[in-house]
This record gives C-alpha cells, sequence and structure tokens, in this order.
C-alpha cells in the first residue's frame, strides 16, 4: 500500500473512484495478454482460464513500479480500483471460450458438410471478419445481463463461496493493506471465543469474565479485529509474489520460443517410437501445461490420467486388434482412426456425467431456495439477545487486550467479520438499475437473435428457435453459477451438451440444417453461462473488498466490446498462420460440438462405438450419481471416485496434454503437503503457475510471426 493511501473503511469504498482512465487501459492491457494465451491453449487442448489472480497481481505490479514513473504526483491506487482492472481483464481474456472460438467456430468451418448446414455453407468455407464480429457481438452481452439480477440471491444473501473470487479478494487486500469483508456464522463466534481464551493469558480471561452483560443493541454489529485473519500472516509478500511470476514466465517463454527451432521438445517419444507412432504416447515438457495441472490439482489432473489410460492405453488398442478402425486409418483421424473411434466413448461419459450433475444440481437448488435456507434463517434468528451479545461483547474486550500489547499491533485493520445471517449490501447508488438490467436482457437478447439469424439465414435458424436457446442459456446459467459458487467450477463445456441434447428433442432431426442449429444453439448457451459465471465471480471478489458492482458491471461491458475485436482478429491470424487443425492445433474440443451435434441429430457411429460408449456412460452415469449426491458430505472416500467430464478430457486429448498436466498435480500436492495447507502457499502456488501459462501463451505470438515468415526450424 502506498504510504500517502488512507485505509478506507469497507462501508466507504463503493464511493471511491474507480472507473478510472488508467485503470481501462491497464485492464484492457493485461487482459489482452490473457487473450493471447487462453487462444493458444484453447486452440490446442480446449483449456481456458479466467486468470484473476495473476490479472490482479499484474494491476497492483503496474501501478506500484510503472504508474509512479509515469505521474509521480497522481493520486495512489486503491483495492477497489484493482477490482475494476482485474473485472475487465478476465472480460477481455475470456473470449476465445465465450464466442467459440476454440470449439463452435471452427466445429462449423472446418468439419460440417454442406448437407448438415443445409446446403448453406461448404465444408472448409472460412468465416470473414466481418461475419466473426457479428458472430462475436450476438454472444457478448447476454451472460452478463443474466448475471447483474442474480448477484443479490447467490452472494449477498446465500453467500456462496465462490473459492476463486475469493482467493482473489484475499490477495488485493494483502497487497493494498486493505480491509475486507469476512462473512462467520454465530456458532464461529462462539468456536472463535472458546479458542482465543484457550490461548490466552490469565489476565485477558479476568477481563474477559467482567466484560459479560453487553447490550442488546449489538446484536447485528460486526465483529471488528485488529489482527489478519488466522492464516493470513502467511500470506506471500508482493515482492515474492512478484517475483515468482517473472521468473516462471521467462522460464516458460524461452521454452516456447527454444521449441520453435527444436520442435522436438514438443513431442519427446518416451515410451517408445512404437507407442509414439501407433497411440501418440509422447512426453510434452510444456512449463505451461505443468502450469495447468498445478491449477487443475491432483484429484482431477489423477482422473484425466486414468480417463488418458483407459482410451489411450485400452480402447484405442482394443479397436485396431479387433478392427472396428480401418487398418489404414491414421492414429490422429478424426473420423476413421482410433482417435475417432474411442471419441464417441468421451463423449458418451461426458454427457451422462453433465446430465446426471445437472439433475442433481437442479433438485438441491430447488430444496434449498425453498426450504432450507427459510428455515436456517428462522432457526438462526431465535438466538438469545443477552447471550449472543456477551459473546461478541467478550471478543471486542479480549481482542482489545491482547493486540494493544502484542507485536502484532501495528499491523493494519485487513479484516471485518460479519454474520453470515446478515445482509451486507452497498448503497443503491452503486449498484445496476432493474431499468439498465432488464432492457439490457432485451437489446442484448434481440441484438444476438438478429444478428444470428442474418449470419447464418433465416431457413436455417428460425426465430422460436433462437428464442428457445436464449431461454434455455437462462436458465442453464443460473444452474452453472451456483455450480461455480459451490465448486469453483464453472461446467460449461457440460452445459453446452445438455443445451445440445434439449435441442435435439425440440428440432425435428429431419429439418434443414439440424446440425448446424443445434451448434448453434449449445453455443449461445454455453456463452450465457461462462460469461454469467466468470462476472459472477468478478462481484464476489468485489463484494468482499467493498467494489462497486456498478463499476464491475461497466466493466464487463467494455471488456466485452473490445474482446469483440481482438478474439476476432486473433482467430483470423491463427487461420491465416496455422492450417487449424494440425498436430500442434487440434482444436479437440470443436471435435466433441460436432460429434455431439452429429450423435444427438441421429448420425451412425463407427463399428462398436455403441456398444462401448453406452457400458461406459451406463458406468460413469452411477458414479457421477454418487458424485454429485455425497459431494456435500466431506466422505474421504469420494476422491476416488472419478469425474466424469474429467475422464472424458483425458481420453480425447492426446497422452502428451495429460501427462505434463498430471506432473503439474504431483507438484501442487507435494508443494501443499510440505507447506500445511496454508494461504501463503496456495497463492505462491497459483501464482508460480500462472507466470508458466502465461509465458507460453503470450510468446505464442512470436512463435506465430516465426511461422508467418518461414524463419526454418534448426
Amino acid at each position: 500500500m502506498s504510504e500517502t493511501q488512507v485505509p478506507v473503511s469497507w462501508g466507504k469504498k463503493p464511493g471511491i473512484q474507480q472507473m478510472t482512465m488508467r485503470a481501462t487501459v491497464v485492464g484492457l492491457v493485461i487482459g489482452s495478454l490473457v487473450l493471447i494465451s487462453n487462444f493458444q491453449f484453447g486452440l490446442q487442448t480446449g483449456w481456458v482460464s479466467m486468470m484473476s489472480l495473476p490479472s490482479a497481481l499484474l494491476a497492483c505490479w503496474f501501478f506500484k513500479q510503472v504508474w509512479p514513473l509515469i505521474r509521480p504526483h497522481d493520486v495512489p491506487f486503491t483495492d477497489v480500483e484493482t477490482v475494476y482492472v482485474q473485472s475487465m481483464a478476465v472480460a477481455v481474456g475470456t473470449g476465445p471460450l465465450a464466442f467459440g472460438f476454440v470449439g463452435v467456430i471452427p466445429a462449423i468451418e472446418k468439419f460440417l458438410t454442406k448437407e448438415e448446414s443445409g446446403n448453406s455453407r461448404n465444408q472448409g468455407e472460412l468465416f470473414s471478419i466481418g461475419q466473426l464480429l457479428m458472430w462475436s457481438t450476438g454472444l457478448a452481452f447476454f451472460g452478463i445481463f443474466i448475471a447483474v439480477p442474480l448477484r443479490k440471491q447467490v452472494i449477498v444473501r446465500e453467500k456462496l463461496p465462490f473459492p476463486s473470487g475469493s482467493a482473489t479478494a484475499t490477495l488485493i487486500a494483502v497487497l493494498n493493506g486493505s480491509e475486507i469483508l469476512q462473512e462467520v456464522s454465530r456458532s464461529d463466534v462462539l468456536q472463535m471465543r472458546n479458542r482465543r481464551l484457550s490461548e490466552s493469558s490469565p489476565a485477558d480471561r479476568e477481563i474477559s469474565s467482567l466484560s459479560r452483560g453487553g447490550s442488546p443493541d449489538d446484536r447485528y454489529s460486526s465483529l471488528e479485529m485488529d489482527d489478519t485473519v488466522e492464516g493470513q500472516q502467511d500470506v506471500a509478500t508482493y515482492d515474492e509474489n512478484i517475483g515468482i511470476l517473472f521468473r516462471t514466465f521467462v522460464v516458460s517463454s524461452l521454452y516456447t520460443i527454444g521449441s520453435y527451432f527444436l520442435p522436438v521438445l514438443r513431442s519427446i517419444p518416451l515410451f517408445g517410437t512404437y507407442l509414439s507412432k501407433n497411440y501418440l504416447w509422447e512426453f510434452q515438457p510444456s512449463p505451461a501445461y505443468i502450469g495447468q495441472g498445478i491449477i487443475m490439482g491432483l484429484p482431477t489432473v489423477s482422473y484425466m490420467l486414468f480417463g488418458c489410460m483407459l482410451g489411450w492405453g485400452i480402447l484405442a488398442p482394443l479397436a485396431r486388434r479387433a478392427g472396428w478402425v480401418p487398418p489404414d486409418a491414421g492414429v490422429d483421424d478424426w473420423e476413421k482412426g482410433v482417435h475417432g473411434w474411442i471419441l464417441w466413448s468421451s463423449l458418451s461419459i461426458m454427457v451422462v456425467d453433465s446430465v446426471v450433475g445437472f439433475i442433481v444440481v437442479t433438485m438441491r437448488s430447488i430444496v434449498r431456495f425453498w426450504l432450507t435456507d427459510d428455515k436456517a434463517r428462522l432457526l438462526t434468528n431465535v438466538w438469545d439477545d443477552s447471550y449472543e451479545s456477551m459473546l461478541l461483547e467478550e471478543e471486542r474486550v479480549i481482542n482489545k487486550r491482547r493486540y494493544t500489547t502484542s507485536s502484532s499491533s501495528n499491523r493494519p485493520n485487513t479484516v471485518k467479520l460479519v454474520y453470515d445471517d446478515v445482509d451486507h449490501e452497498v448503497a443503491e447508488e452503486h449498484l445496476v438499475t432493474y431499468t439498465t438490467v432488464l432492457s439490457g436482457i432485451i437489446v442484448s437478447s434481440l441484438l444476438c437473435i438478429i444478428l444470428v439469424i442474418y449470419l447464418f439465414g433465416l431457413e436455417i435458424i428460425p426465430i422460436y428457435a433462437m428464442v428457445t436457446a436464449l431461454l434455455i442459456a437462462l436458465f442453464l446459467s443460473v444452474l452453472g453459477i451456483r455450480a461455480l459458487g459451490e465448486t469453483d467450477l464453472n461446467p460449461v463445456s457440460g452445459i453446452g451438451k445438455i443445451s445440445q441434447l434439449i435441442f435435439a428433442l425440440i428440432v425435428p432431426r429431419s429439418r434443414k440444417g439440424a446440425v448446424l442449429l443445434n451448434l448453434v444453439a449449445g453455443g449461445v448457451a454455453e456463452s450465457g453461462a461462462q460469461q454469467a459465471g466468470d462476472l459472477m465471480q468478478d462481484l464476489k471478489t468485489g463484494h468482499l473488498l467493498g467494489a462497486s458492482p456498478r463499476a464491475q458491471f461497466v466493466a464487463q461491458i467494455v471488456g466485452a466490446i473490445w474482446s469483440i475485436v481482438l478474439s476476432s482478429v486473433m482467430y483470423i491470424c491463427y487461420n491465416k498462420v496455422y492450417h487449424i487443425p494440425d498436430k500442434q492445433f487440434r482444436i479437440p474440443t470443436a471435435i466433441v460440438w460436432i460429434d455431439c451435434a452429429r450423435l444427438v441429430t441421429g448420425q451412425g457411429l463407427p463399428e462398436k462405438a455403441l456398444e462401448c460408449s453406452i457400458i461406459l456412460g451406463c458406468a460413469f452415469a452411477l458414479l457421477s450419481l454418487v458424485r454429485n449426491c455425497y459431494r456435500d458430505r466431506n466422505r474421504k472416500w469420494l476422491v476416488y471416485v472419478p469425474s466424469g467430464v474429467a475422464v472424458g478430457v483425458g481420453i480425447y486429448n492426446t497422452p502428451s496434454f495429460t501427462i505434463a498436466r498430471f506432473i503439474g498435480g504431483v507438484v501442487a500436492s507435494l508443494w501443499m503437503n510440505s507447506q500445511h495447507f496454508n494461504l501463503g502457499a496456495k497463492t505462491k502456488m497459483i501464482v508460480f503457475s500462472s507466470g508458466l501459462v502465461l509465458g507460453e501463451g503470450i510468446c505464442s505470438i512470436f512463435n506465430m510471426l516465426f511461422t508467418d515468415l518461414n524463419i526454418p526450424h534448426l
């Protein structure tokens, strides 16, 4: 925190100026870097990251190190200004996924036949820059306006955790020495009191015994503490985090540029030439892939490794030896080879996992919304006023006595503890008005309908289909937001598949252009869910720090507008420089999209692929039911029940993709175990992995330039 900056309380922060020109420019620049990185890995593997935490860290670095050199006498930056920057950066950086440039668009361009498009497009026909801009504009704003009215319910009232959003808020608060809101239950107050008393001196306990009988008026007051929350003192400092980020960025950048001149670094036949040639068992020592594995965590990458062994170690050799694929088909042939054959098993596993999870989450949300929440609040309000006030007053006295006499008394007041059964909301003038929300939903819906129909034709995309797609997107976005808030996972890929299944039931299979219509409908639903989830996670960060929701809303809108242009330009550049799909950019997500559309619209499967898909689908439907039903019960054995989506990703991606990520997951597990799972170690780990991802992703633009200039390999 700047020495001239005066700490501001949580309730006054929304009034601080946040929508500044400097914050807007920095947000767009950081978001552009994230977008370039996401394009690289999205086309390679289908993996896209929000990068909220490194975006916030880069914003702090710029305002601390660079801005004072440009404007030495300018007003110091604030934590809420950092929230505005990272909200805009996320809106820009996630454009490749939100607009379907790593899935739907390449599926339509590269694999959709003329008959499947209703004779409206030729296979291999590329979209022009104007068409891409129209498509992106149609999808860019609907999800943003969906998220705004849901904020009060899921963040202010239900207080869903949104782990990544909360972690980003904690980092910003620590780097700025500012106040952060932490909501605790009333039972936690009692536990804190007992823990404090057990750790305090006899004098503290004596003071505590004299402090009973506080005023009942304190019932809903906040619990102020002059120390940071337990664990925050171990959070990595700003200098450490910046140093880690830049060092890992440099290492990853050197590998990226070196891999262009030495292509062997991209595919090392670690398991022998036979397995490499016939089943693509290779190792790619990509720092970014390892970094992604660190972010994903050991359980997820373990499920992916299981899927990799199932698909490429069992199913692929079985299909080849049994003659279910033509012997002359290449291993990476998406249509006739083993890669195309095992893809159907992957698709079956992911679809049933998404459908079962969808049903369980829907039923659970209905029960919680209509029954559990109201009853819990009713029981909470029955607490005895005098006893509760006693606990609050006792806690204040202990804290005051303890910390005014300890060596930690100079720490900044960074935490504001409040009861989680009280709605803590900013003033109304800092909220987005319902008039804006309603008009925005209407205008963005009309914009989506008009532009998409203009792009593909009314004969192929009827008005009723687009209206239905938006309604489905609205419903699935709500479920996606709740899943993200509870599990830190936005199931956008599963949501896209579910929408494809729903549309297959609505639209007749015999309809002209049914496959194209199915792809477009799925793309609309995925876009809405992804954008709504991203904004809600950012709103959680802003809520904990006291940022203005209206400022974050503006950041998302501005970021989306810039992302429309930059995403379209970047996609055109990749298409001009590379012959996509190729060995480097396999666009596996596009294959999944087109095959799912063909499956639900009645196309036949390769030999024995249906039987294998049914068997694996039934098995993982049962596993998904167990996993989703017991998710909130903290069962230790649940970690051994694989996630169908992760297993499916392990099947349809090549082994080199999965092995490097598994190594990253192992590194993350060893790291956290050695550091006893403290918050500082987790922050360092995320920064470390983010530097690896950003380094390779951003420097990929140099490899693109080398390829365009035909610079020879060594």
